[in-house]
């Protein structure tokens, strides 16, 4: 087979991110390796579209990147987009450490993170190193975690504020693969009030749901 580039740091950049064409019958070893794996990603292009598949400890995605491509392609489908939490729901207990948390923080933001520990198959909640919080601004630490432990969901307030991602979120989350979430309104008679996304790939996706046990605000 040609290689897919000539230059090494290319060619290795090309095999971390692997493109998988979907056959019009069988079944594709490369992505199905891919879809198995405890951690990896690829894009996969059929006549559906290309698609982002990614698999962490915790997570199961494939996501449509673009629409269904106009042109002839001997390609069969990709499949039906999904995004699964191989972790489960959070326990609604940690929702609720967190928003209290965030109130005794008031009027200044706060942080946490939600961490999955793969071996013991159980939730962690982290209340990270801050460095500034006030009102409008929060420099917080992404805690260094041994291989077996995953972040799930960063997590940070707005105080009395509307929930809403930032310009400095985007950046912060656009190498990232974890849920985000933002809550606000704090202490008010309409508290609290969410804004959530999944990151993976660049991209910011909305929630299919809540990834709270019973908890009923929208993704």
């Amino acid at each position: 087979m040609t290689a897919l580039a000539d230059d090494p740091t290319a060619a290795a950049l090309l095999a971390a991110v692997p493109c998988f064409p979907a056959p019009p019958s069988g079944s594709s070893p490369g992505l199905d390796a891919v879809r198995a794996s405890r951690a990896g990603h690829c894009l996969a292009i059929g006549r559906d579209g290309v698609f982002l598949i990614v698999r962490r400890p915790w997570l199961e995605l494939d996501v449509p990147v673009t629409p269904p491509i106009a042109a002839y392609l001997p390609y069969g489908s990709v499949g039906e987009p999904r995004a699964n939490l191989r972790c489960g729901l959070i326990p609604r207990a940690f929702l609720a450490q967190i928003i209290d948390h965030f109130g005794a923080a008031l009027p200044n933001e706060a942080a946490a993170f939600i961490v999955w520990d793969e071996d013991d198959r159980r939730f962690l909640l982290d209340f990270p190193q801050i460095d500034q919080a006030t009102p409008s601004r929060l420099v917080y630490r992404t805690p260094v975690l041994p291989g077996n432990r995953h972040i799930v969901c960063d997590i940070h307030s707005h105080g009395h504020g509307r929930a809403f991602f930032s310009a400095t979120d985007d950046a912060d989350d656009a190498h990232a693969t974890k849920i985000a979430l933002v809550i606000g309104r704090l202490g008010g008679p309409d508290s609290p009030e969410f804004a959530s996304r999944l990151c993976a790939g660049g991209m910011f996706l909305p929630l299919p749901r809540s990834p709270f046990e019973g908890y009923g605000h929208d993704a």
